[in-house]
């Protein structure tokens, strides 16, 4: 059996090569040694049947439309390549066999798959039916501070309120223990000492801490035997499942020889999965060759992915710009400010990058990007190691070029070089020590002196400590690329995608930002912007779509992306399938009647649709989110959910009749009705009366159902103040230098207060507030001191100005804040003038009293505020004759809305306005100084 497995993979990999030989432009010879030498050790270690299994599944999967990809070690097989498994050359790529498995080696490999989430369970049920003893992993939870903390709380009958408060004080760090957080946590530490209660509860607790909670299914490991599993392993069902699953976890069944397997869902694969089937539904194949530069005699499909090669400077462009929301592995924002500083032009410097951007090796970034761009020299070693080094320019950034150098420099086996890469980062001195004198004798025989050697060799157990397996960077790399592709060209299709998904997987707050990031995608003709519409009841799909306005061409540079109606909360799947196949069956809805009467509503079965999925709540979420807009209007959505309960009623009795085989007098059934009228010409029933919502609940509305603000924004009432006062926002942060100064106006969308752990302000607390404007969100950082003044004023959904300096150091730019400004404050704390027209064509002659009453006035703005600013007045004075500005840089004033709203009596209304005007980046100077080259400007007209 292990001979015949074996020469089925060596038949198939004879086709693979001879298919993929001219496509490679590799030496045949090369890539037959090095499968003939993969295939022996397979067949020897027994593992051919394994690489058969997973390309079975995987071969299945694909012709379902489920897409699957190997990742890691696996990646540096050229079987695995050969078979499909896999998307990268080896040979090409300098990827090394032994990084997955070599003859000496006892542990058994694995290969990691990642599968399209949508398809991962029918995959593992294809392997369950196919192979027969099969069985899901158990992993068991363990219990976690807080949930001991509550656990232990509810045993004592402890009142669940001091519980929470309690539970609540453990800071938010990721496996966190009790005795961390009672050193982290000052008020925590001071309970437990001072209240006997809180002290009992936490010492039973620690008890309880790191055992075992509950079970569960492992999320990705299965495991497949050659006979029932019950000779084996323990067995059980899930509670409410039919699934077996092991009782021992994934180590102790690996160590009992059964044979494990990862099927990882990987949600990129099924992003472009559905943003090539968005695009190929439409567009046609004339305008998807166009669209990608393919003329007609060009042979093969443009979106075969696998096929691309890898070089397009377009594609390029967009890493070179940063601009890789929903680029796989390149989307935040410290990875995106490498790539502007790479400016990467080859795969090569994407496989770099997704090994660069981790701890430890982020040192090494400025010297790669340098080196790169000429600004360094690469520093020259040995012809060996310089020619392993020379596509990462002199650094060494993989552990596949530790292992070459070893190997070929130190004449240390490739197998036995992996184990001292293993030992290094376990720091197993022992292995260390004894390959040490090998390598630098055998170096010393090569040329290398023997110092040199001793310094190499230290700086390959410093590298080997934090080296990134090559393999598993250049599969993740080629799908960066293909998603890159994808947006670069099919932007719209791409997006609708992306956001599908990531709609699906996190919460509104995390996704949400992305809308901000599609206003910024770049079309492929320069045009900046995909356009995100609200959700429409006759427009949206239950996912993000495309969808092209009437006589709209359709190509890749038109188009929308309109929300799918699942984003609605509260609203099933069912709800959802019956509102599209209805609109698509039958038509566009008329009006709210019109949907209550054809869409099943209600709790039960009703009429032929059967299924009553779509509730009232759900019509109500509809309506609030402004899903029915294009069939009334937004100024009537009070009367829309006023009209729900008597519409649905209507829809239910029409529904029964329909049912009953009877039809309205005049609702025309089969045969067009006694009336002969057509039903689609039928009058529709009007809305209820209902007094209409204020613009606030409107927005209320649209955020409870949706989770933020579709139609309008909370911020456009202040658009005027933040245009004045504002120098910045959460955009143009990203651009401004490090330690500018900045003021940028915003909403409070969450406080997180931190506690210090060290240095001099150990004990108290700082906050990382999220601030939302109208094109974005960013973070606000107020250290110990400025949160101690101004906590009260962090105040969820509060509007403010927050003035301080930008910082790039954490990656995405953050305002390190000095002061916080409520939104009514902001004219006496951030004005740069007040200015003052005076029209004596309005006053009648009667200027000259409206003048002194108007002294009497700023001689009271004089008066201090040690909060407000001082700033000089400019008069303005409209005669018949012209206009005149009277210089009155002696009286300077704190520009309060109280002197405001004197001066606007006096004056007149729109005769007053405070100016702002602060720049970016202006140094903190005297305010006397701060405005002296505005007032020498102030000259008569």
């Amino acid at each position: 059996m292990r001979r015949g497995a074996a020469r089925v993979v060596r038949g198939g990999a004879d086709l693979a090569v001879r298919a993929r030989r001219a496509l490679e432009g590799e030496a045949f010879a090369e890539i037959r040694a090095r499968l003939d030498r993969e295939l022996e050790i397979l067949s020897d270690k027994k593992i051919s049947a394994y690489f058969l299994i997973v390309w079975d599944f995987v071969n299945w999967g694909r012709q379902q439309g489920i897409p699957s990809l190997a990742r890691g070690s696996g990646v540096g097989t050229m079987v695995g390549y050969t078979l499909g498994l896999s998307n990268a050359c080896p040979v090409r790529y300098g990827l090394l066999f032994e990084r997955f498995t070599d003859p000496d080696r006892s542990e058994y490999p694995d290969i990691d798959i990642d599968l399209c989430q949508d398809g991962r369970a029918a995959v593992i049920n294809f392997v369950r039916e196919k192979y027969g003893h099969v069985a899901q992993i158990i992993t068991f939870g363990t219990m976690k501070a807080r949930a001991a903390i509550r656990d232990v709380g509810r045993v004592l009958d402890v009142p669940l309120g001091d519980v929470d408060r309690l539970a609540k004080l453990i800071p938010e760090t990721l496996n966190i223990t009790l005795d961390e957080a009672l050193e982290a946590e000052p008020d925590l530490r001071a309970l437990y000492n001072d209240d006997p209660t809180v002290h009992r509860l936490i010492d039973n607790a620690r008890t309880l801490e790191g055992q075992a909670r509950h079970s569960s299914v492992h999320a990705a490991g299965v495991i497949v035997a050659t006979r029932p599993l019950e000779e084996i392993v323990p067995l059980y069902k899930a509670p409410n499942s039919e699934d077996v699953v092991t009782q021992w976890d994934g180590p102790t069944c690996e160590k009992v020889g059964l044979l494990k397997m990862d099927f990882l869902g990987l949600r990129t694969l099924s992003v472009i999965e559905r943003a090539k089937a968005m695009i190929r539904e439409g567009l046609s194949e004339d305008a998807i060759r166009s669209a990608v530069g393919w003329d007609g005699a060009r042979e093969g499909d443009p979106l075969d992915l696998d096929r691309l090669t890898f070089d397009d400077p377009k594609v390029f462009e967009l890493f070179r710009n940063g601009d890789t929301t929903g680029v796989f592995q390149f989307e935040s924002g410290g990875m995106r400010r490498l790539l502007t500083e790479m400016r990467p032009d080859r795969l090569e410097d994407l496989i770099a990058a997704n090994a660069l951007f981790r701890p430890g090796p982020m040192d090494l970034i400025p010297d790669y990007n340098e080196r790169k761009h000429g600004v360094k020299q690469v520093p020259m070693v040995h012809e060996i190691v310089d020619r392993f080094t020379e596509e990462t320019y002199g650094v060494m950034v993989y552990q596949e070029q530790v292992m070459q150098i070893v190997h070929e420099l130190g004449d240390i086996p490739l197998r036995q070089a992996y184990t001292l890469i293993k030992a290094i980062s376990k720091k197993k001195k022992e292995v260390i020590d004894a390959n040490r004198p090998l390598f630098v004798e055998n170096a010393a025989q090569k040329g290398l002196a023997k110092a040199r050697a001793e310094e190499l060799f230290d700086l390959i157990l410093k590298f080997a400590g934090y080296g990134f397996n090559k393999s598993h960077s250049t599969g993740y790399a080629i799908v960066a690329y293909q998603t890159a592709f994808l947006k670069r060209y099919f932007p719209n299709q791409y997006m609708a995608a992306f956001l599908t998904y990531e709609s699906q997987a996190q919460k509104v707050a995390d996704w949400i930002p992305y809308l901000d990031d599609c206003r910024r995608t770049e079309f492929p003709d320069g045009r900046v912007g995909v356009e995100v519409r609200p959700p429409d009841v006759n427009l949206s799909e239950s996912a993000f779509s495309v969808v092209f306005d009437e006589g709209e061409p359709r190509d890749n540079l038109h188009g929308h992306v309109r929300f799918g109606l699942r984003a609605l909360k509260g609203a099933g799947s069912k709800a959802i399938e019956a509102i599209v196949s209805e609109r698509k069956k039958n038509g566009e809805f008329r009006s709210l009647h019109d949907f209550c009467e054809r869409v099943p509503t209600g709790g039960a079965s009703v009429g032929a649709g059967g299924g009553g999925s779509v509730n009232k709540a759900t019509i109500e979420a509809l309506v609030c989110c402004g899903a029915f807009d294009s069939v009334h209007s937004r100024d009537e959505r009070a009367a829309m959910v006023a009209s729900i309960e008597g519409a649905v009623s209507a829809g239910q009795s029409l529904a029964k009749d329909r049912a009953a085989g009877q039809c309205a007098l005049f609702g025309g059934g089969d045969d067009g009705g006694l009336g002969g009228a057509d039903e689609g010409a039928k009058a529709e029933p009007p809305l209820a009366r209902a007094s209409a919502w204020s613009e606030k609940e409107t927005l209320a509305k649209e955020k409870e159902t949706l989770g933020f603000y579709v139609s309008s924004h909370p911020l456009d009432r202040f658009a005027d103040e933040i245009e004045r006062f504002a120098n910045a926002d959460s955009e143009t942060i990203r651009e401004i230098a490090q330690d500018h100064r900045v003021i940028v106006g915003g909403m409070i969308k969450s406080v997180r207060p931190i506690t210090v752990r060290n240095g001099r302000s150990a004990g108290s607390r700082m906050a990382i507030v999220t601030i939302e404007d109208k094109l974005s969100t960013f973070e606000a950082v107020l250290f110990t001191d400025g949160y101690a003044k101004m906590a009260e004023l962090l105040v969820t959904d509060a509007i403010v100005f927050v003035r301080g300096k930008v910082d790039h150091s954490r990656g995405d730019a953050q305002v390190i804040v000095d002061v916080v400004i409520p939104i009514e404050r902001a004219p006496e704390r951030l004005a740069t003038a007040l200015e003052l027209t005076l029209d004596d064509t309005v006053h009648n002659g009667s200027s000259g009293a409206v003048m002194e009453q108007a002294a009497g006035v700023l001689r009271s703005g004089q008066a201090h505020d040690p909060e407000a600013v001082r700033v000089p007045v400019h008069l303005r004075v409209r005669t018949g004759s012209g206009v005149y500005v009277v210089d009155l840089r002696s009286v300077r004033v704190a520009p309060t809305r109280a002197l405001v709203g004197q001066l606007t009596d006096v004056f007149g209304a729109g005769t007053v306005r405070v100016a702002g005007g602060i720049p970016v980046g202006a140094p903190e100077v005297p305010e006397y100084a701060r405005y002296r080259k505005r007032d020498e400007e102030v000259v008569g007209v």
